[in-house]
């Protein structure tokens, strides 16, 4: 069953066109990861997705239901969830306060403060310290169990590997395998680390220069077409496997 459906989405930053005609699809409990160069429009594709950056054309959906001109305050509460770049917590808060504050302002549903806690073991003795003192790593967590307590139906994770340390990032992807494991929830997930996103992807979609040139699933894909398009070299054929 489809839970999201992107179709040809344009966006700009000033003059910059940072999309160009972008469409792609979510299954329930899908993970799909976007890989590209820096610069590549990965984070505006999610900001956009999460209403975070308007766009120019296109339509976003959920459920079928039209997203595209709801903010991001209405698109957490119908279901969508964002752990941005930068992982953006408010460091003069208590862990207990930034997820808390996610739950207040999301929707009721299984994701409560003691599931997150259990998904993400490694922040239970940090819940009653300021985020502002974590680790990377444990930011990095935080920021995901802080938009989990929106109870998302599509979960938006924006550069999860990027400046964490191998064993964090080995600690973050451990507990991500526990949170895909169980349900419904589809995920969008933007990885520098090729060989993390081809072993976690159920699916896997290149973006270069704002265009989507590659889509497929990890076993079905060559390095040599992964390169290729990670480079810009397959620039307007798009190459579904």
């Amino acid at each position: 069953m489809t839970l999201l459906s992107v179709e040809t989405l344009t966006a700009r930053h000033g003059l910059l066109t940072a999309l160009r005609d972008v469409s792609l699809s979510v299954e329930a409990g899908e993970v799909l990861c976007l890989i590209g160069a820096n610069g590549a429009g990965k984070s505006t594709l999610l900001r956009c997705i999460a209403g975070a950056h308007h766009a120019a054309t296109g339509t976003v959906r959920l459920h079928g239901r039209d997203m595209t001109a709801l903010s991001a305050f209405a698109r957490v509460r119908t279901g969508i969830a964002l752990a941005p770049e930068g992982r953006r917590l408010f460091p003069d808060m208590t862990l207990r306060e930034n997820l808390m504050l996610a739950a207040e302002n999301g929707r009721r549903g299984d994701w409560t403060l003691t599931r997150v806690l259990d998904a993400f073991d490694a922040l239970k003795p940090l819940l009653d310290q300021p985020a502002g003192g974590f680790s990377g790593g444990q930011r990095q967590a935080a920021a995901i169990g802080r938009a989990l307590m929106a109870n998302p139906d599509l979960l938006l994770l924006d550069e999860v590997s990027l400046g964490l340390s191998p064993a964090a990032v080995e600690g973050v992807y451990a507990s991500l395998a526990q949170v895909r494991g169980g349900g419904k929830m589809g995920m969008i997930v933007v990885e520098q680390d090729l060989t993390r996103a081809l072993s976690f992807a159920d699916r896997v979609i290149c973006l270069s220069e704002g265009e989507a040139v590659l889509e497929g699933r990890p076993a079905d894909l060559t390095r040599a077409a992964i390169t290729r398009a990670y480079f810009g070299l397959s620039q307007g054929e798009v190459t579904h496997v």
